[in-house]
């Protein structure tokens, strides 16, 4: 089963590669100012947080192949990855799928990829796919530092060069940096809820694999064993 997943982490980050170098080549060919049009195009949360998790994926592939659970490490950084992408699946489709778009430059299947598969991927392998460690609930806030970080640098980036990547992120709508402000505390409120509801699933005892035993408590068992010999023998 871990094997099959290691297959379908290698499949999923593909397809995210692919629609990622799609939607870039289709834009790529269009803009005029190319220098600008790179750093916009990866200013997109959407962009970054689909890239993360196609490297994410990447890893989870070698681990799934070579080792019989997840390090540490990698789960935390996986759990990272699966709460961006639960993200960018509900505020895409609540706030952003309705609002017209040039659709000359947006390429519907990469799209639909980045928006909705591959987040939706991502969190069914998290439920699913054996090798899932425990994720302490104080790591809450790491998940939280790259939206907010994303958040500080699209905000002041924004207001050097006029350009945000996301309507609700822009003060020239109506109710100006107040509307922003509700916009950034209520996605905020979500990343941490969501960052919640993935560190919970990480606690739940399937599908985990047991957990490997610490070098002290070889140390321990085999301390035990030695003093029962030495007993018998007495």
């Amino acid at each position: 089963m871990r094997r099959l997943f290691g297959v379908l982490r290698v499949l999923a980050a593909a397809a995210i590669i692919v629609a990622i170098v799609g939607q870039f080549a289709q834009s790529w060919s269009m803009v005029p100012d190319r220098v600008a049009f790179v750093v916009n195009f990866f200013s997109f949360f959407t962009i970054l947080s689909n890239a993360v998790a196609a490297i994410v994926l990447l890893v989870g592939a070698w681990y799934a192949f070579t080792r019989s659970a997840d390090t540490y490490s990698y789960n935390l950084v996986r759990a990272c990855a699966v709460t961006y992408m639960a993200t960018t699946l509900v505020v895409y489709n609540l706030l952003l799928r309705e609002i017209s778009l040039d659709q000359a430059t947006t390429v519907p299947w990469s799209n639909e990829i980045l928006h909705l598969w591959a987040p939706l991927y991502l969190v069914v392998d998290w439920v699913l796919a054996p090798g899932r460690r425990h994720v302490e609930w104080r790591r809450l806030w790491t998940i939280a530092i790259f939206p907010i970080a994303w958040v500080i640098y699209s905000m002041i980036r924004g207001a050097l060069i006029g350009w945000y990547p996301y309507p609700f992120l822009n003060p020239a709508q109506p109710a100006g940096y107040g509307a922003v402000a509700v916009y950034v505390i209520a996605i905020a409120s979500f990343i941490l809820l969501v960052g919640a509801g993935i560190i919970a699933l990480s606690r739940t005892p399937w599908p985990h694999e047991p957990e490997e035993p610490t070098p002290s408590a070889h140390v321990s068992v085999s301390g035990e064993r030695d003093e029962r010999e030495g007993a018998v023998r007495a």
